[in-house]
């Protein structure tokens, strides 16, 4: 955002007052199309030392002239904050508003609103002394709360908290949302999040890049079922098989030409008792996956579901991995992988690794215990740290999943995945869900998407589809739920 800014600013084309201007008009119209019934309210607005405190004065003085009480308490001397910063200042103060010291902002009478403007997305230690104080007591009395761009002391890269005492009801960013919005402690403090148009041009990069499923794939083509690919799904023993099932179905569903389940023998009436459009092959062990592996046109597995951890499973990631083909590791997979130092050297491009965070914290025990120590200075260590960095160290795409799923390959720009806002579904934490994503993912490279396009895709429909479903939700339902929003994508 600062490059942002400074390019327009050296372009000519806006100053810096200007952006600020425009800044704060985008918070108070936000405001006032949220609550239209509050103006002529009382409101606090909170300014820090910085240019986030002079949006909060340029707030403040729109705020007044639409009728409201507005109160400014800020920290240290208005002479003395940046150049535009303190323009916005002496003209509220031109106006016959004053500035009091932030130490000063009584607890009683409650405000109808208070404005967060203390330090937005660039802070680098939690708030203390006056600014602690006044967010606490804000977060006790007001009765509705704005933070100006990202909560103060929410970090504006990883989202989490250095200390976050006054969670917003709405957040107001400019010319883009920024990843703490959406990871980590973001949605929970930020409430809802407007972006104003501040007026820069747009460069055509995008930070972050949220998830959105690749144009083209569910478009008629003509061919054989084979040129949908053939996606090959490893399950477990008997009393084991239900999770591969869900992966395979969750395949089929995304639009593989063919989905075969491989079990072992104890395994195969089991499977053919609650199968239909699926097929069933038996694989034993290794030599038995190298020898159904002979077909070329299985180009795409999926290991982990119901796998088990023993030595059928390892033989079987070893067999997989040494294929060179599309490969999804989830669940038990994950677990045998962190346990093998040879298997993670076998690892491919082809790759697509999705733990959650318990199964993260077994393959990279370094960068689970940073991103969950706790968050001290900012930028922290977030999710989007650690999975780029697992990308690089695996040399494949790392799928790390939670509400803020982020997901990473080598010497690509990460995607945030985030359930969150207006796409939130907590009914997508039930038992399965994660084994229908692999499955999706599976369906997905065996239709000849990269890695890190299936990935991206499958986890917007993995949301999409719990979304249109609703409450309720089981994993069955979720590739029941997928023809409704495959119908509703473009076909180019």
């Amino acid at each position: 955002m600062r490059d942002a800014e400074l390019r327009a600013i050296d372009s000519g084309c806006v100053s810096g007052e200007g952006l600020m201007e425009r800044a704060g008009a985008g918070v108070a119209d936000a405001i006032h199309g949220l609550w239209p019934g509050l103006a002529g309210g009382c409101a606090h607005v909170l300014a820090g030392p910085g240019n986030n405190g002079g949006d909060g004065y340029v707030i403040a003085r729109l705020l007044a002239v639409r009728g409201w009480g507005v109160q400014v308490f800020a920290i240290g001397d208005p002479a003395r904050l940046p150049p535009d910063a303190r323009a916005n200042a002496a003209r509220w103060q031109a106006m016959g508003g004053v500035v009091r010291p932030l130490g000063d902002a009584p607890a009683a009478p409650a405000p109808d609103l208070v404005v967060d403007a203390l330090f937005g997305t660039g802070l680098s230690r939690p708030p203390e002394g006056a600014a602690l104080a006044a967010l606490e007591a804000a977060a006790r009395g007001a009765a509705r709360a704005v933070a100006v761009d990202i909560p103060s002391g929410v970090c504006g890269e990883s989202g989490r908290a250095l200390a976050a005492p006054l969670a917003a009801d709405l957040t107001v960013t400019f010319h883009r949302a920024k990843p703490g919005h959406y990871l980590a402690d973001g949605p929970a403090r930020c409430g809802r999040v407007v972006v104003a148009d501040i007026g820069l041009p747009d460069d055509g990069r995008a930070h972050p890049r949220l998830a959105q499923p690749m144009r083209g794939f569910v478009q008629a083509r003509a061919g054989h079922k084979y040129d949908h690919g053939h996606a090959l799904v490893l399950s477990g023993g008997a009393g084991r098989s239900g999770a591969a099932r869900l992966a395979a179905r969750g395949a089929l569903r995304v639009g593989a030409g063919l989905v075969t389940l491989g079990a072992p023998g104890a395994a195969l009436h089991e499977i053919a008792c609650q199968i239909t459009a699926l097929m069933l092959t038996r694989v034993d062990d290794g030599d038995a996956l190298r020898g159904v592996l002979v077909d070329p046109r299985l180009n795409a597995l999926c290991l982990g579901p119901g796998l088990g951890t023993g030595a059928r499973a390892a033989a079987l990631v070893a067999a997989a991995l040494a294929a060179q083909r599309a490969t999804v590791l989830d669940a038990d997979a994950l677990s045998v992988l962190a346990g093998d130092e040879s298997l993670r050297a076998a690892l491919h491009p082809g790759c697509v690794l999705t733990p959650h965070m318990g199964e993260f914290a077994r393959l990279c025990p370094d960068l689970s215990e940073r991103l969950t120590a706790p968050a001290t200075r900012g930028p922290a260590f977030g999710r989007l740290d650690a999975v780029q960095e697992a990308a690089a160290r695996f040399g494949c795409t790392v799928l790390l999943k939670g509400p803020d799923t982020v997901i990473a390959a080598p010497e690509a720009a990460p995607v945030i995945s985030a359930a969150a806002y207006d796409r939130a579904a907590p009914w997508l934490a039930t038992a399965g869900a994660g084994d229908v994503l692999a499955g999706l993912i599976s369906g997905l490279l065996a239709q000849g998407l990269e890695p890190l396009r299936a990935a991206e895709t499958a986890a917007w429909l993995h949301v999409e589809a719990a979304r249109r479903f609703g409450p309720g939700l089981i994993a069955e339902d979720l590739p029941e739920a997928l023809p409704q929003v495959l119908r509703g994508l473009p076909s180019d």
